[in-house]
């Protein structure tokens, strides 16, 4: 499986069994059904946050908002139910939730504010262009990148990227309410990222239809 390639060479991971390409395409899995239900939880919490100026409910959405994520990927990839569809809801109820953790967030303590948009930029709306891009190539999630280019998924979607991308912010606001600090690590974030989008154009996405 390649790619149409620019001025930078990919570095796709070979997949001769197609263990990570596209199948059959199904809304209604077990997975997806716990990502609506999460994200529908997790939001009513952050309302309810805001609402009843409450730092607990916002603590409880973004609980609910991860071990969601991890059980719906989990359950994804235990009954074999792993769709394209699947992945692109994901992706998208992610940022659903964490806009509305942050926006709480900011509402609950506005000086943390600049470091939280920063953020919002960055994870609403390049590294969400980012996690989409992967439907211009046959492959099943954003989590299969490796097999267009190896760098890319590194950066983005591996366990240690996703980690700091959605915990370390999150878990340093919260525990220490530094600003600065969080503004730092938000624009290193947004510098990443764009570098990140910078390579995926310089890759060149496939012309469609285009399979070689």
């Amino acid at each position: 499986m390649g790619s149409r390639v620019g001025t930078v060479q990919a570095q796709p991971v070979p997949d001769p069994e197609n263990r990570y390409g596209v199948r059959d395409e199904r809304l209604l899995t077990g997975a997806t059904i716990i990502t609506a239900v999460r994200t529908v939880i997790s939001v009513v919490l952050a309302a309810l946050a805001a609402h009843q100026d409450s730092l607990s409910l916002l603590v409880a959405a973004l609980a609910v908002y991860w071990v969601g994520d991890m059980l719906d990927g989990f359950w994804a990839r235990v009954r074999d139910c792993e769709t394209r569809v699947g992945a692109t809801l994901d992706v998208l109820c992610d940022r659903l939730n964490a806009a509305a953790f942050y926006i709480g967030l900011a509402w609950l303590q506005p000086d943390l504010s600049p470091a939280i948009f920063v953020y919002l930029a960055e994870f609403m709306v390049v590294d969400c262009f980012l996690s989409i891009a992967f439907l211009a190539w046959p492959v099943r999630s954003p989590n299969y990148f490796f097999v267009v280019d190896r760098p890319l998924w590194l950066w983005n979607w591996s366990k240690p990227a996703k980690a700091v991308n959605s915990a370390l912010f999150a878990v340093l606001l919260l525990v220490t309410g530094w600003m600065w600090v969080g503004l730092a690590i938000a624009t290193a974030l947004l510098v990443l990222k764009c570098v990140s989008l910078h390579r995926l154009v310089r890759i060149g996405l496939p012309v469609p239809g285009d399979r070689g």
